[in-house]
């Protein structure tokens, strides 16, 4: 008798990688992670409160939003890999090399996820920053020219301090028409933001700056000049530590952010194995319990 054996498939030129499961996983990760994200807007709203003595401190705040942006990333993974690791179809690898393929599709989903957040957040910016100055240059040039820090800076520089004159009505500005703030007309604030970020860049500010800001705030207070250069010192000193807050918490941002990419792959990776294994073992996949399984008191 002679046995015969079946003849084996051809695989040549076919490819391992399930696309399908791939950008279910990864789409199914993409929309989880949307609806977490807003559940945390409305968590971080209802932790804060406009009343003394109320509400979360903000690191209280902004711990508890570090801890669930990690979790909610390394959650919407793990179920896009698992997702992913039981859609894929089993071919004819055993052991070992049927959980390297099922992990790679959770690591795909993964790095398909990444590419959209990074595609969105670049087309939401508008800007890609090409070498590292350019990062730190928009870091601090963001903080310095943002409407709140370097309005409260040119607000202090420019307080007036007679009494009478500070309650005075300001008349309006030539070029623009618009009343005086703080004591300075919008060109007048304009130039000094300039001035003040331009030192907080280079991290020095040269004499002839340091004078033409003290000018212009004797002018628009009547302080002494003495008492002008004081403010520009404190001014300046003002915006660097604003800049290094802000250096400070893209740092931590930077970090937070990778290590919730690099354990969410991990977490894909394993979540995609246990997925082949449920898909290879038959295990139900159950939403509700089950009374019948349940142990008995």
């Amino acid at each position: 008798m002679t046995q015969i054996e079946a003849p084996k498939a051809d695989t040549a030129g076919l490819s391992f990688v399930e696309w399908g499961a791939v950008f279910a996983g990864a789409v199914l990760a993409a929309a989880l992670s949307f609806v977490l994200l807003t559940f945390l807007t409305a968590i971080g709203l209802s932790t804060t409160s406009p009343w003394p003595n109320s509400g979360l401190s903000t690191r209280v705040v902004a711990s508890l939003a570090v801890f669930w942006t990690m979790a909610q990333q390394i959650g919407s993974v793990m179920v896009g890999g698992y997702v992913a690791g039981r859609m894929r179809s089993r071919w004819h690898e055993k052991g070992h090399e049927a959980e390297f393929r099922d992990g790679l599709h959770g690591a795909l989903v993964w790095a398909v996820g990444v590419l959209i957040s990074a595609v969105l957040v670049f087309a939401t910016v508008g800007v890609v920053a090409r070498t590292g100055a350019n990062v730190a240059a928009t870091v601090t040039g963001s903080v310095t020219s943002s409407s709140g820090g370097m309005d409260a800076i040119l607000d202090t520089m420019l307080r007036q301090t007679n009494t009478a004159q500070a309650g005075a009505p300001t008349a309006p500005t030539a070029t623009t028409g618009a009343p005086n703030r703080g004591g300075g007309s919008e060109d007048t604030r304009a130039e000094m933001s300039r001035i003040l970020a331009g030192s907080v860049t280079t991290g020095s500010i040269t004499p002839e700056n340091r004078t033409r800001l003290a000018q212009l705030v004797s002018q628009r207070t009547g302080v002494a000049q003495q008492e002008a250069e004081r403010r520009v010192d404190d001014a300046v000193k003002a915006a660097r530590a604003a800049a290094d807050k802000a250096r400070h918490a893209a740092i931590l941002t930077g970090f937070v952010t990778a290590a919730g990419l690099i354990i969410s792959l991990g977490a894909g990776w394993w979540a995609a194995m246990r997925g082949g294994q449920h898909r290879d073992t038959s295990v139900p996949a159950r939403f509700t319990f089950d009374r019948r399984r349940m142990p008995v008191s």
